[in-house]
């Protein structure tokens, strides 16, 4: 089923539209809640969050890209979720891809800054464009669905470590990026 005819059931208050959310993207979402939670129970929870967030925003939201726009909604609700539970910062999941990151993206959390956040938003996503297809999808995977490196490195048939070594490059190349733009932690 196409996505604008999935959106049409919401639309319509068709209980079929969150079987058809399932059918489609249930895989995906559950694996970006999967690596960034590491519990089935816990992935399966936002999961089903996200399928009841569909609901109660469609209508009125009509999302013009409604697989990028579930991908958003489960890994905010597995964020949070995780935050949630590890207040103390012991957990290794999503730690360590925020850890990777902690070096080269400034953290903003001030309302204050929205503005400043919004600049940094398009600074990224300038960023992304300007690597090539193949760094841009590892960067995302990595980054945004929280994939784990081996798996990473499995399928792109290279040795862990050389990919460690790429993503590492391309955590410089950002932080350079940010810091041309006068972004600094």
């Amino acid at each position: 089923m196409e996505d604008f005819q999935i959106m049409d059931l919401y639309w319509s208050r068709n209980e079929t539209a969150i079987l058809e959310t399932d059918r489609k993207y249930g895989a995906l979402c559950h694996s970006i809640a999967m690596n960034l939670l590491s519990i089935h129970e816990d992935a399966e929870e936002c999961v089903n969050d996200t399928w009841n967030e569909a609901w109660n925003r469609m209508p009125p939201q009509r999302p013009d890209n409604l697989k990028a726009w579930l991908c958003r909604v489960v890994r905010n609700i597995s964020i949070s979720l995780w935050r949630r539970n590890h207040a103390q910062k012991r957990c290794y999941g999503i730690n360590q891809l925020l850890d990777e990151l902690e070096d080269c993206v400034p953290s903003s959390r001030d309302i204050e800054q929205e503005l400043e956040d919004a600049a940094l938003g398009k600074c990224i996503d300038t960023w992304l464009l300007s690597l090539n297809r193949e760094d841009r999808i590892l960067f995302v995977r990595r980054y945004w669905h929280g994939e784990a490196l081996n798996e990473l490195a499995a399928k792109q048939n290279i040795p862990a470590a050389r990919l460690t070594k790429k993503m590492y490059r391309l955590r410089l190349s950002l932080k350079a990026a940010l810091e041309k733009e006068e972004f600094y932690l």
